[in-house]
């Protein structure tokens, strides 16, 4: 299992949190509110409301929406752990449990890599509540697709 890039971490390319978040305006991230929060050493992290945008008819937290919370930090992170122009990471298949209600507040999603190799990467995404208690637990499959 290849997780470690010559950093010390799975990352290749780290731009400002600033820069990836202005990738967002004008498509279904920026338009849930979602909003990257930290890069770490192995992870990437976000949060998004559970607002009007976000909710099923019932005033619940829609499924839906946490799992486009949970494909958009783990593929932005999987991008960032290949080289500028070598290709593109994209989703295979994501698995998502859903756990815990929520009915207002933020959600906070921590996406880590469980494998990064030079075909297929794994990733491990964390939804929790603003108290840290699980929401949802993510798993996404991507395909690396060479430039």
């Amino acid at each position: 299992m290849a997780v470690q890039a010559s950093s010390g971490g799975p990352f290749r390319r780290r731009p400002p949190i600033d820069v990836l978040n202005a990738q967002r305006e004008g498509c279904a991230v920026g338009h849930l509110g979602i909003e990257l929060t930290e890069l770490g050493p192995d992870f990437l992290r976000g949060r998004m409301p559970v607002d009007a945008r976000t909710k099923q008819p019932y005033g619940l937290l829609h499924g839906g929406s946490s799992a486009l919370l949970a494909e958009t930090l783990a593929s932005i992170a999987a991008n960032l752990c290949m080289e500028e122009g070598a290709g593109q990471a994209v989703g295979l298949e994501l698995n998502c449990n859903h756990v815990r209600a929520m009915t207002e507040g933020w959600v906070v999603g921590t996406a880590r890599p469980l494998h990064v190799g030079r075909s297929t990467q794994v990733w491990d995404i964390r939804i929790e509540d603003e108290q840290g208690r699980l929401v949802c637990a993510s798993r996404l499959t991507l395909a690396v697709r060479k430039a």
